[in-house]
Parts: structure tokens; C-alpha cells; sequence
């Protein structure tokens, strides 16, 4: 059963609940009313007979339509005296000759009898009236057939008009479902399209500012991530296929070779198995920078009060240990909150990547933290045009890094590391000589306990050589 059928038989069901409960309820209203009418009016019959009326017994019932009286009078004894026109008898019943034996006066019993046959008879409502001092009861009625078959057709027609009224809230409800639904139906047809055939170009319109219309949005946000996401994919796919190519082509040939490692010369010996040293060293290198790169922004880690400067100090230690290069380091105290091993990670591959390019090796390379800018800037060659555009692609390597030991993963991770906190990264030449990159932290993980003490727009006091 459908979301739409299910709203049309809710809606049916409420509104036959619901006109039930008010047929229900009008309908004993009306018994109520037309009850008292007519007990009153036995009442007011009942009590002009006792005062010597006997002529209302002649006359319609009031509010009864032609309905006349039928009146007795019960001895003590229990004879039954006709008053009026009218000579049918009463039945009377063990509580009428109760009320006719009792000495006091005005004590009262109301019930209804059917005299007669199924096609011929009627149905009495009567109301017996003790009148004391040893004077019997008087019994007065009324035949209620007429209010009865008033009653009778009332509940057929609220019993129709329920009914139709169910129908009608079907029908409505059908139409108001289908409107309701029509988004939802369309967003799980394109969510069924979408997971046989991907992502894709799918989009889902946009109507309103409803539930519904935030949700289409919500839904062709994650459409578009996931066709991101999956173009990502391919491509990392395709690039490391073809940076992988190389190395396991040269240690294919390698393999080879070495099947005929006895026929080699000492030197020849030598050679082949450090390229074989070099080139497994390369490999397992580019595979630990694809899985870092996949991993850049799905971490276990989760954000915490980070201080830029501690984190840049171990970044700096760490490469200075490597390489070591001076490193001096300029920060303004600035606190953010994000992910620390991850902005390690990011400082450290710009460092690395610092001194690979600085080959002088006399240089130092410095680091400057403001209002969570991190810059790190070498004493190297510096960025051809072409280059400060794409250093942060995959794989990418310019023409004076071919050269040099690496991947061409580091950047690509840092840029990634600088998107997962809200930030981007930068690349552009040193005045003097050199290149300067860096990334940014978004403004809104900027911490209000970033070194209150210090003036931002003026240098920074103090100074570390790592």
C-alpha cells in the first residue's frame, strides 16, 4: 500500500470517526429533547386532570403532533377507572399498584409499554402519579409511535450522511494525498534512478519552502557530493593507475632480470638491486600518499581547541630532525578549532616540500602564522606561472621537480586537509626569491582566546629557530 492510499484511507477514517461521534451525539441529543418533551407533557396532562382539567385529555398534545391522551385512574385496591374519550386500558404494572397503596402524595414512575399486536399496536409511554390520602394513582400516556419513526428516520439520515461524508473525505483526501505525495513520489523515483544508475545529472525540483522542498534541496546537495565524490574517485583512480605504471613496469623488468642474477657482473649486481631497493621504496611511498590522500577528509579524529604555534613547532622539529634545515618560526598565537594530527600532517608536507626545492640546503625556511594563515616560504626557485595554478593538482610535478624524489601527493593533500577545515590553500613567489604556500582556516574556526595580547596587524615579538 502506497503513502497516498494510506493518507486517503486516514483521511476516511478520521471523518468517519469523527461524523460518527457527532451523529452519535445528535442523535441523543434529539432522543433527550423529544424524552423531556414529552414527559413534560405528561407532567402538565397529569396535573390538570388532579385539578379537575379533564378537558386536556380532548385535545392534541402539545409538541406530539395529534397525539391524544389516553388517562386512568388506579384504585387502592386496583380497579381501573378510563378517563376521557378514550376507554383503552393501561396494563398496570407491580409499581402502579405500589404508587396507588401509597399514602403519600406525588411520588412518580415513568416507563414505556407496547399494547397491541406487531401491525396494530402501540407504543405508550407512561407516567404514573401517586395521589394519596388513599386515593389510587392516575396513569397518563401518550403513544410515542410517531416520535419513534421521527427518531428512526433521524438515525437513518445521520447514518447516510456519515456515510457520504467518509466518501467525500475519501475523495478528498485522494486528491490532497496526491498533492502531497507528488514531490515525494517524484523524489523516490529519481533516488531509484539514482541507485541503479548513479548519480549522474539527476536533479530534484525545488517547490515551496516545506518540509519537502528542504528535503529535495537536502537530496540534490548529496546528489551533487556524491557525483563529486565519485568523479573524485574516478579520477584518483585513473591517476594512480598511471603513476603506478611506471614503478611496477620497472620492477616487472627488473623481475626478469633478476631470474638471471648469476650472469651478472658484481657492479651490474649491484645496480639492479638498488634500483629494485629504489623503485619498492618509491611504490611503497606513492601508496601511503594514496591512502592518506583518500583518507584526507574521512578521519576518526575529531575537532578539538588546537594552537596553531605548538602545532607548527612539532612540524617543524620533525622536519628539521630529517632534513636538517633551520626552520624559524613566526606565529601570532592564533587558536582554531579543528583536527591537530591533520594540520600537522598538512604543516609538514609544506616544510618537506620547502626543502626539496630549496637545494641549496643553506637557506632557512620560514613559517608565519596569522589570524590562522599558515605560510611557509622558501629560498628556492621559486613557481613558473603555470605552476602556482596547478601544484595542488594530483600527481602533478613541474618540470624542476621531475628530478626529486616524490609523488606529487603532498600539496594535493594539504589542499584537501585546508578544505576539511573550511580554509583553502595558496601558492605564489617569495619577494627576494622562492615560493610561498601556505593554507588558511575558515574564519568561523578561529577561536576568541587567540593570544588576546598580541597585535595582530604588527609582527610577531616572538621568534623560534626550530
Amino acid at each position: 500500500m502506497n503513502l497516498g492510499t494510506r493518507l486517503s484511507l486516514a483521511f476516511a477514517t478520521v471523518a468517519a470517526a469523527v461524523a460518527a461521534a457527532v451523529g452519535v451525539l445528535a442523535f441523543y441529543a434529539a432522543v433527550e429533547r423529544v424524552t423531556g418533551e414529552v414527559d413534560h407533557t405528561l407532567q402538565t396532562a397529569a396535573a390538570a386532570i388532579v385539578d379537575g382539567y379533564g378537558d386536556v385529555l380532548q385535545a392534541p398534545s402539545s409538541g406530539l403532533g395529534d397525539q391524544r391522551l389516553v388517562a386512568q385512574r388506579i384504585a387502592p385496591d386496583g380497579t381501573v377507572t378510563p378517563l376521557g374519550s378514550r376507554t383503552r386500558t393501561l396494563p398496570v404494572l407491580d409499581t402502579d399498584h405500589a404508587l396507588a397503596s401509597s399514602p403519600e402524595r406525588g411520588a412518580t414512575s415513568t416507563t414505556e409499554l407496547a399494547i397491541g399486536n406487531e401491525d396494530y399496536g402501540a407504543a405508550y409511554r407512561v407516567l404514573t402519579t401517586a395521589l394519596g390520602e388513599g386515593r389510587g394513582a392516575l396513569q397518563v400516556a401518550v403513544d410515542v409511535n410517531l416520535s419513534r419513526q421521527v427518531l428512526s428516520g433521524l438515525a437513518k439520515q445521520i447514518t447516510l450522511l456519515a456515510l457520504l461524508v467518509t466518501f467525500v473525505a475519501a475523495g478528498v483526501g485522494w486528491l490532497l494525498a496526491g498533492r502531497i505525495t507528488r514531490r515525494l513520489v517524484r523524489l523516490a523515483t529519481i533516488a531509484e534512478e539514482v541507485s541503479t544508475a548513479g548519480p549522474g545529472a539527476h536533479a530534484v525540483p525545488v517547490d515551496g519552502r516545506d518540509e519537502v522542498a528542504r528535503l529535495s534541496s537536502s537530496f540534490n546537495t548529496m546528489l551533487r557530493r556524491l557525483a563529486e565524490s565519485r568523479e573524485a574517485q574516478e579520477r584518483l583512480i585513473q591517476d594512480a593507475a598511471h603513476e603506478l605504471r611506471t614503478p611496477l613496469t620497472s620492477l616487472r623488468t627488473n623481475a626478469g632480470v633478476l631470474r638471471h642474477l648469476d650472469r651478472l657482473d658484481p657492479q651490474a649486481r649491484g645496480r639492479l638491486l638498488a634500483d629494485v631497493d629504489g623503485e619498492t621504496r618509491e611504490l611503497s611511498h606513492l601508496v601511503e600518499e594514496l591512502i592518506t590522500l583518500a583518507l584526507a577528509r574521512r578521519t576518526d579524529e575529531e575537532d578539538d581547541d588546537v594552537d596553531l604555534t605548538e602545532v607548527v613547532r612539532a612540524a617543524a622539529e620533525r622536519t628539521r630532525r630529517r632534513t636538517g634545515r633551520a626552520i624559524v618560526v613566526d606565529s601570532d598565537g592564533t587558536r582554531v578549532r579543528g583536527r591537530r594530527q591533520a594540520l600537522e600532517r598538512a604543516v609538514g608536507n609544506l616544510l618537506e616540500n620547502a626543502a626539496k626545492f630549496d637545494t641549496s640546503g643553506t637557506g632557512t625556511i620560514d613559517v608565519v602564522v596569522r589570524r590562522g594563515t599558515i605560510t611557509v616560504a622558501d629560498r628556492g626557485p621559486g613557481l613558473a606561472a603555470d605552476d602556482a595554478e596547478r601544484v595542488f593538482d594530483r600527481f602533478y610535478r613541474a618540470a624542476t621537480a621531475r628530478s626529486l624524489p616524490g609523488s606529487g601527493l603532498g600539496l594535493a593533500i594539504v589542499a584537501d586537509i585546508a578544505e576539511a577545515h573550511d580554509g583553502t590553500a595558496f601558492a605564489r613567489n617569495r619577494p627576494g626569491g622562492g615560493a610561498s604556500i601556505g593554507i588558511t582556516i575558515g574564519a568561523a574556526r578561529l577561536l576568541p582566546d587567540s593570544d588576546p595580547h598580541h597585535d595582530h596587524d604588527s609582527p610577531a615579538p616572538d621568534t623560534v629557530v626550530a
